[in-house]
């Protein structure tokens, strides 16, 4: 039997260094001295044979030797912290955590109200919402570090096979301008009017606005003739722009419900087309499903019709008939 030259502990000392960037700082996330954390990357080092960071610099570089250590040593620390869920899991739901992930649009405005109906049933369960990109976010569910999450953007290829991707609804995407504007007492504009619009949207480089524009591409709306007027860096900096009047805007229905009912935004149709994007329900079939997870899947994400009644469910009505319980 191999002797394990590491410890859990110097594996989360080495996680805090990387994290932070200097050992001081991982000693005060961790709440121990500096002294010690640096006494275990020695021993580690030591140990191993192998230099770990590259202490030229001013911040703490990890050597190839410590990324790689790092890569595994994090998969080593998910897979703990999987194991006494289970564990838990064996008494009952009363306790344990909820991890859940989300992207942008999703997290903000469709995860809450989901996860408020969970507490409310479950109020020992603690519950934590990871909003990040599609892309990070998808990897969080792959590596084990989130239980299940909801994402609007494309997943990413290398995943594909590794994930439980369901289609879980169609997130319509409104054209809305400010409620004064010359064209909000027309009911349907055509394609071509959409090109003399001044268009609010978020950074190039944004997860969104790349999706938004492949939806649009494939609505048949050339992304690329829309006259770009100002790039914001939030879903709310958007809407409050539009609403002072300084353009228009693609936005996802369920961001926009409360300002629609007010009459502060005003819709747009687009004669011939309709702008939607499917929204996906990620868990990792090849890891453990709590049963706070399976709750959550079982009971709780079928009571979208109601809860968003402007949104499309999938062909069957029945988006995650096919998940198995915990």
């Amino acid at each position: 039997m191999i002797d394990i030259p590491f410890t859990l502990d110097q594996l989360r000392i080495l996680k805090a260094i990387a994290a932070e960037g200097s050992f001081k700082r991982a000693a005060d996330s961790l709440y121990v001295s500096q002294p010690a954390v640096s006494l275990q990357v020695q021993h580690l080092e030591r140990q191993l044979n192998v230099p770990l960071f590259d202490r030229g610099g001013r911040r703490a570089q990890l050597t190839e030797a410590g990324r790689l250590l790092l890569e595994y040593g994090d998969r080593i620390l998910n897979l703990c912290q999987e194991t006494c869920r289970a564990i838990d899991d064996l008494q009952h739901l009363h306790g344990g955590s909820l991890l859940v992930g989300a992207s942008q649009t999703t997290g903000t405005y469709l995860m809450p109200r989901l996860i408020g109906v969970f507490r409310r049933r479950y109020p020992d369960v603690a519950v934590q919402l990871h909003v990040h990109s599609t892309r990070r976010t998808a990897w969080s569910v792959a590596n084990g570090a989130i239980d299940l999450a909801i994402v609007g953007g494309e997943i990413p290829p290398e995943l594909q096979g590794e994930l439980k991707v369901v289609p879980y609804a169609e997130d319509e995407l409104a054209l809305v301008v400010p409620a004064n504007h010359a064209l909000a007492t027309t009911p349907v504009i055509d394609i071509n009017t959409l090109y003399h619009l001044q268009f609010l949207v978020l950074d190039a480089q944004s997860t969104i606005r790349k999706t938004i524009d492949r939806v649009l591409e494939r609505s048949g709306v050339d992304a690329r003739k829309l006259s770009i007027d100002m790039e914001l860096n939030s879903i709310e900096a958007i809407k409050n722009a539009v609403q002072a009047g300084l353009g228009a805007a693609f936005l996802s229905v369920t961001a926009i419900e409360k300002e629609l009912a007010a009459g502060s935004l005003c819709r747009l149709e687009i004669a011939g087309v309709t702008i939607r994007r499917t929204l996906h329900y990620l868990t990792n079939p090849h890891r453990y499903c709590s049963k706070a997870a399976g709750a959550f899947s079982q009971e709780i994400l079928p009571l979208f019709r109601d809860m968003f009644p402007n949104m499309i469910l999938p062909v069957g009505d029945r988006p995650l008939a096919s998940l198995p319980h915990s």
